[in-house]
């Protein structure tokens, strides 16, 4: 009987669960080369673009979101769900996989349905500290679940939970650029003391927000940033930035390719509280000032903020006092050596390695018992 295993990863709409689910596949094709995996995403999300890119075949279903405040728009989300569900079957049918695995987003609830239903095993890997309702409803059938977050327990099963952490990308670990090389990628001189402005993969517009109000402060405030403003937003922040004036000190980009770059450039980072995002600062030990998005299922970013803070291990300011404190506390808190060290140190103590590893063992763990 040969070891090489078939795998479906489901999952995505956004970058923090897309990074996960091509983390988890890199490291089955690593660990079990003759592994197969084929990724289900959602139509027109994200991962159509993001998987391909990353070397794997993924196909689409027609599945969308539950419109919370239009409930009338739903039928037709119920009529694209049961679609899904059919398409979901078919795929599964044809593909034959030994386990399906879930990291969460639109497509992850029908695969991992009819995957359950079809008798394959399956697991999933939740990546927030308060569990979102697809997977909650998936535990039910999962054989394992993959957790990055202490206490969660109150979502799932305690037999079938395993504290993993969260996969991140892929080099953000093995980089060995040094700081100044890092700083100099940006066009920024190495010496002044330098913030990070991520927003996720879409943007953050109340980040954005503050630092649009606040370039007055930011212009005399003697410290740099490196300012990834998501591509939604940048053109009309290229065309008030060029309407007001010269800033040097502010790097301006829609996208960074290269994160071990700016992570390593940056002596504090200030982003949203997504759990991809907390991972990579656990592991990185990156001093952090987390705005939670309030448009979040279940508000769990300002949860995951929280579980952090409880520990001392970063600031939390919340997204409707960002624009009149967030700018002031990073220019404040960058440049307080001491008060950088402790948050560093406090963040590290949180870091779970090799998680993409640990989940690949098992999953694979989980196919080869069913092709028993």
């Amino acid at each position: 009987m040969t070891n090489a295993i078939r795998v479906i990863i489901s999952g995505g709409g956004t970058g923090g669960h897309i990074f996960p689910a091509v983390s988890i596949a890199n490291a089955l094709k690593e660990l079990y080369p003759e592994t197969e995996i084929l990724f289900v995403g959602a139509e027109g999300r994200m991962e159509m673009q993001r998987v391909p890119a990353a070397g794997y075949k993924i196909i689409g279903l027609p599945v969308a979101g539950f419109d919370r405040k239009h409930l009338l728009k739903n039928i037709s989300v119920i009529i694209k769900l049961i679609r899904s569900q059919w398409k979901a079957k078919k795929i599964i049918r044809d593909f034959k996989p030994d386990v399906g695995v879930g990291v969460g987003g639109y497509a992850s609830g029908p695969t991992l349905k009819m995957a359950g239903l079809m008798g394959i095993p399956t697991l999933i890997q939740e990546q927030n500290s308060y569990a979102g309702v697809t997977n909650k409803l998936l535990a039910k059938k999962a054989c394992k679940i993959c957790v990055a977050y202490e206490g969660m327990e109150r979502f799932f099963e305690k037999e079938k939970i395993i504290l993993t952490g969260n996969p991140v990308r892929q080099g953000l670990l093995e980089s060995k650029i040094t700081r100044e090389e890092a700083i100099q990628k940006f066009g920024l001189p190495p010496e002044k003391k330098t913030v990070l402005i991520i927003g996720g993969s879409l943007g953050a517009r109340t980040i954005n927000q503050s630092v649009l109000q606040n370039l007055g402060k930011i212009s005399q405030s003697g410290i740099q940033f490196i300012w990834q403003t998501g591509k939604y937003y940048f053109e009309d922040i290229k065309a008030t930035m060029k309407a007001s004036g010269e800033y040097p000190m502010l790097h301006v980009t829609d996208f960074i390719s290269d994160m071990s770059a700016a992570y390593k450039a940056a002596d504090l980072v200030i982003s949203r509280a997504g759990a991809g995002s907390i991972s990579e600062f656990c592991l990185l030990q990156k001093p952090v000032i987390l705005v939670p998005s309030p448009n979040v299922a279940e508000d769990h970013q300002t949860k995951n903020a929280l579980a952090l803070v409880k520990k001392d291990a970063a600031i939390y300011i919340k997204d409707n006092e960002a624009v009149a404190l967030l700018i002031d506390k990073a220019i404040d808190t960058v440049q307080k050596p001491e008060e950088l060290k402790k948050l560093s140190m406090n963040i590290a103590c949180l870091a779970l390695k090799d998680s993409a590893n640990v989940i690949a063992k098992e999953v694979y763990k989980l196919a080869t018992q069913n092709k028993k």
